[in-house]
């Protein structure tokens, strides 16, 4: 499986490499708000989520499924606006900006997407305009909590208000802690797209993008970008509505996440980590095994991409992977036995998740391939 990205007759010019500082500071709430996702960086996370002042760390719960299971398309605004060419901004100032010009409309369905709707990249209707979609984003985020079912509702009541909301939340951030994230990492972050824009010129487009991650390809014919990943998706990099032109966006907090934005009528964007810090081992080998085998049927490996990065109740997992819920039932047993699961209730749901302390034992080849 991976995400297809065309770029039939592109020329490499339009490929561009450049950091963001609202990508970046999305990555740096995950990380926050999944620090399991990012055992190399447990000190920092833990220190900077000890510091926050309780009332910014209360609002970004309110908001947090934004960039808690993945990264909405709303960290890089820049790529549904054409005239931006690619580019992001080059101070959060600037990203934020671009962020309050997206529509109403646009800026609700991108928010929303992730986890109130199942059908990303689909180009299905809006919740602000779709009677049917806004009550499926109402269901999902119930099923999610009461904290992200109050603010889908309002989200979908009154969007002017939530966006002036989140961007005096993204601006506290940047006083509390970001700002000094950023100017940590943002030297590093524009050496490595300078790094990446001269390995383009000069050998070429194959090469560079070898230079991002070995999980990011051209086809043999060279018209398509594949992003090995454990879902399948497709988009292109020839849209004359947003620009032709695909952008890559490299982070410092990233790893293991390589995240790609492919969202129809939005640039395709392509997220990728610059350092990769090193995991604990397994420890028994009985262990091992029993958790090797129970992960060796590629549903559950499918199931397990979810899981990673959310806990999903069995109704969400049958729904997403078109299959039955004594199925899904049948493959979390096996993943529960293997201890590779945790469960709580939520009300009347019961959550599964994949426990990220466990599965980090087996090594950072499977972490990666899960949180890619």
């Amino acid at each position: 499986m991976s995400v297809m990205i065309d770029i039939a007759g592109l020329p490499p010019e339009r490929l561009v490499f450049r950091p963001s500082p609202l990508s970046e500071l999305f990555t740096a709430l995950h990380t926050l708000a999944e620090p399991g996702h990012h055992p190399g960086l447990h000190g920092w996370t833990t220190a900077t989520n000890a510091g926050l002042k309780p009332d910014l760390a209360d609002r970004l719960c309110e908001a947090d499924f934004l960039w808690r299971s993945t990264f909405s398309d709303i960290s890089t605004p820049f790529a549904a606006l054409p005239d931006t060419h690619g580019q992001p901004g080059a101070t959060l100032a600037e990203d934020l900006d671009l962020l309050d010009r997206l529509s109403d409309e646009l800026f609700v369905d991108a928010a929303l997407e992730i986890t109130c709707t199942s059908r990303y990249g689909s180009g299905a209707p809006s919740p602000l305009v779709d009677a049917g979609a806004r009550e499926k984003a109402i269901e999902r985020a119930t099923a999610r909590g009461s904290r992200q079912l109050r603010f889908a509702k309002r989200l979908l009541d009154d969007p002017p208000a939530v966006r002036a909301w989140l961007r005096r939340l993204f601006e506290d951030c940047a006083d509390a802690f970001f700002d000094d994230v950023w100017q940590r990492v943002r030297v590093q972050l524009a050496a490595d797209a300078r790094h990446k824009t001269e390995v383009l010129r000069h050998k070429g487009v194959a090469e560079a993008l070898a230079e991002v991650s070995a999980a990011v390809t051209l086809t043999e014919d060279q018209s398509r970008i594949s992003v090995d990943k454990i879902t399948s998706g497709r988009t292109t990099a020839l849209d004359p509505a947003v620009g032709a032109g695909i952008t890559f966006v490299p982070s410092s907090l990233g790893w293991p996440h390589l995240w790609v934005l492919h969202a129809q009528n939005w640039r395709p964007v392509v997220s990728y980590p610059v350092a990769s810090p090193e995991l604990p081992g397994p420890r028994s080998l009985d262990l091992l095994t029993l958790r090797l085998e129970a992960l060796s049927h590629p549903m559950r490996i499918r199931m397990c991409r979810y899981l990673a990065r959310a806990a999903y109740t069995t109704g969400e997992l049958a729904a997403a992977h078109d299959i039955s819920a004594p199925e899904v039932s049948r493959h979390l047993g096996v993943l529960k036995k293997a201890g590779l699961t945790t469960t709580r209730r939520r009300g009347r749901y019961v959550l599964h998740q994949l426990d990220l302390t466990v599965v980090a034992r087996l090594g950072s080849d499977f972490l990666e391939g899960v949180l890619r």
